[in-house]
């Protein structure tokens, strides 16, 4: 009878613990293939900032961005 409990308790251990890595290396896939921020939205949030933002600067922050990212 506690053989059974404890290979279940195994069991939904594993489980749990595999779902997680999947779970974690299924959103950093997405993510690197769907970047939450773009060019656009950045220039976007920089004119709503009262920045004039000129393609040099979104540049330099998008790879600022991206390095922080790969991180």
């Amino acid at each position: 009878m506690g053989y059974y409990i404890l290979v279940g308790i195994l069991a939904l251990a594993a489980g749990v613990a595999l779902g997680f890595f999947i779970a974690r290396k299924y959103m950093m896939s997405y993510l690197k293939k769907n970047p939450p921020i773009n060019e656009q939205m950045l220039k976007m949030m920089m004119m709503q900032m009262g920045m004039k933002p000129s393609q040099k600067k979104i540049n330099q922050m998008m790879q600022a961005m991206n390095k922080q990212q790969s991180k």
